[in-house]
This record gives structure tokens, C-alpha cells and sequence, in this order.
């Protein structure tokens, strides 16, 4: 299922911010994964980092996009306000100035009795895999995909790091999203994993490259992508990837400052 993409709204800057016409470099943006990219996962970034972003914006267009459900990425990036765009759930819920755009579904795409085989296959499974803890919310449905964690999302933060280890191991996963995509092959789904705990499941197409949909229209001719995960499989790669984009891997928020001082601050 395709969803039109409407030309964007016509919006208020925040006082003080230069409209993107008249910043350094008008036809480029500065696109950032969230988790590992600007902040630790599920982590509030740190006041350099927002320092870094209002610097970058008065030379670039910026956004983040993310996998995460618009709240939970707020948690972690304060407010759409300090970002020319914000998308959340790869760009399926999208925002424009604070204002919002197109969205897509999830659920209309696949169908409730094709989405019940899934949730009833995942729970079989995660019943029966071993890992070292086991919390709350297994599955998480969002607007546009599912989240799937095999410890569960209300896993603590020491939880998750040592998940994280465990995964990489003994490959929870990757052998999890291997047999899922084997079990359900004929709904022409992507599994990307991303963060420290899960993976997300979504169409083909729906994934982080689903913003440049609503980037199109602006009329950039440069567009930066920023991520951790930008290896095949992981939930950056098809953007990283895209012949349209400018891809930069980073390993860690720290390292994305470092590259946008490099790239654009320096002589800013």
C-alpha cells in the first residue's frame, strides 16, 4: 500500500530560528538516527549535543529520524520544535515545523487476521528462547510497524546493556528475525534490527527511507544521513544506503559531534 505524500504544510519558525532559506547552506539537511547517534539508547542527549544541533541549524536543515514511537524519541530530543523535521516510526509519523504530515498503517497493510498469526508465532516463540532476563511489553504496536524484544521494553537500563552482550553472543536476534521472515515470507516485510533489545518489522519500503518521501518536495540537493546501525540488517542501512543520501557512520554521540564539527562547524 502506497500513502500519498501531500505537499508540506506551511508552518511557523520558533523564535529565533532562521527560516531554511537563509541559513549557510539552504539546500542541504542534516538527517540523524536517534538511538547511539544523538543520545545513548533510550537516553536524554546531552545539553552538547542540543548545543551542537542549534549551532547546525543555522547552517543546515536539520531532523532526526527514528524507529521509536514519537513519545518515546521526545523523551530522548526534548521537542519537535528544535528540528526542522521529526520522524518517527522511520518517517510513517512525520512532522514538519511541529506540524504534522502524511501516516501511514501498519495494521491496514497486513490485515488484523495476518497480524494476529504474527503476534500469536512471536509469543510461541519468545516463550520457549532462553535469555538472562524476561519484563514487560514483548511486542509493541506502533502506527506504522512492530517493535519485538526479546527481554521485553520495560527491561532496565543495566538490563538492556547486558542484553545487548548476551545478543551479540549468542545471536537472539538475528536467529529470531531469521525464522520470522521464513514464517511469514508471502507479507513482503523488512526486519531490521536496531538498539540495544529489539528489532522492528515493517513493509518493504517502510523503512528509515520512507522520510526522504517527505523530503523530496523541499528541493534539497544535499541530504546527510547520520547513524550507528548502518550495516546490512541493521535499521540505518537502506537509508545509509540510499544513492540519494550522503551516509556517515558514527559509533557513538560523542563521534557524531566530532563529525559535524569536521563537516560544517569548524569554519561556521
Amino acid at each position: 500500500m502506497s500513502v500519498a505524500v501531500p505537499t508540506p504544510v506551511t508552518a511557523t519558525y520558533p523564535t529565533g530560528i532562521k527560516p531554511i532559506s537563509e541559513r549557510k547552506f539552504p539546500k542541504t539537511i542534516c538527517m540523524f538516527d536517534v538511538d547511539g547517534t544523538l543520545s545513548l539508547a533510550r537516553q536524554e542527549a546531552k545539553p552538547e549535543m542540543f548545543a551542537t544541533l542549534a549551532k547546525l541549524r543555522e547552517n543546515t536543515a536539520v531532523a532526526f529520524v527514528g524507529g521509536s514511537d514519537l513519545s518515546k524519541i521526545l523523551e530522548q530530543v526534548r521537542s519537535l520544535d528544535l528540528f526542522d523535521f521529526g520522524f518517527a516510526e522511520n518517517g510513517l509519523v512525520a512532522y514538519k515545523l511541529g506540524q504534522p504530515l502524511a501516516a501511514a498503517s501498519f495494521i491496514k497493510h497486513v490485515g488484523e487476521e495476518e497480524y494476529k498469526k504474527m503476534v500469536n508465532w512471536i509469543l510461541r516463540y519468545l516463550s520457549e528462547v532462553d535469555v538472562p532476563v524476561k519484563r514487560g511489553t514483548f511486542i509493541e504496536f506502533r502506527n506504522g510497524m512492530i517493535n519485538v524484544s526479546p527481554i521485553g521494553r520495560n527491561a532496565s537500563i543495566q538490563e538492556r546493556i547486558e542484553f545487548e552482550k548476551f545478543d551479540k553472543e549468542h545471536g537472539i536476534r538475528a536467529d529470531m528475525v531469521t525464522k520470522l521472515e521464513q514464517e511469514f515470507v508471502h507479507l513482503g516485510l523488512t526486519f531490521a534490527i536496531g538498539g540495544q533489545i529489539s528489532f522492528d518489522v515493517f513493509p518493504e519500503g517502510w523503512d528509515k527511507t520512507y522520510s526522504l518521501r517527505h523530503i523530496e518536495p523541499e528541493g534539497f540537493d544535499t541530504i546527510h544521513f547520520f547513524g550507528d546501525k548502518t550495516f546490512k540488517g541493521g535499521n540505518d542501512y537502506e537509508i545509509f544506503s540510499d544513492p540519494k543520501v550522503t551516509g556517515h557512520t558514527v559509533t557513538s554521540p560523542e563521534d557524531t559531534m566530532r563529525q559535524l564539527d569536521e563537516l560544517f562547524l569548524t569554519a561556521a
